[in-house]
């Protein structure tokens, strides 16, 4: 009997609202709204204590070369700006390169297309029959 039990939906149990002597202390929280609330609080608190757990436990003889290539602005590492490492000659002639690749792709896909399309050429038409009728003498057959 107690399955039986466990397959009907139990009631919903609501809620009490705000009284209304405490309507102006806003909403009245409620246990799944502190449960939320609670969760996320203790992430946060978690993330904290794991930073402050790795910056307790850095080298500070550590090095990286990213800290030579950039600087901090308002205590935001940013990339200190690069003068353009290739010559004109140099993009032209990579530009030239990109281009050529592109019209080597374009012709490669062609060819699958073609190559494709010519195997599709006998769709339209209509199949042959291959049925096959066994007859006991010749002349029936004919």
């Amino acid at each position: 009997m107690s399955s039986l039990r466990n397959a009907i939906p139990r009631r919903a149990h609501k809620e009490r609202a705000q009284p209304e002597a405490r309507k102006k202390f806003g909403l009245l929280e409620k246990h799944k709204d502190y449960v939320v609330r609670a969760k996320a609080y203790h992430r946060k608190e978690e993330t904290i204590r794991k930073l402050k757990e790795k910056a307790a436990f850095k080298n500070p003889d550590e090095f990286y070369f990213k800290m030579i290539k950039t600087k901090t602005v308002d205590g935001i590492h940013r990339p200190k700006p690069e003068a353009n490492k290739y010559t004109e000659e140099e993009l032209m002639l990579l530009k030239n390169k990109d281009m050529g690749y592109i019209l080597q792709t374009i012709q490669s896909e062609k060819k699958k297309v073609e190559k494709l399309s010519s195997v599709l050429h006998e769709l339209d038409s209509k199949r042959p029959n291959k049925h096959i009728y066994f007859a006991e003498d010749r002349y029936r057959s004919q």
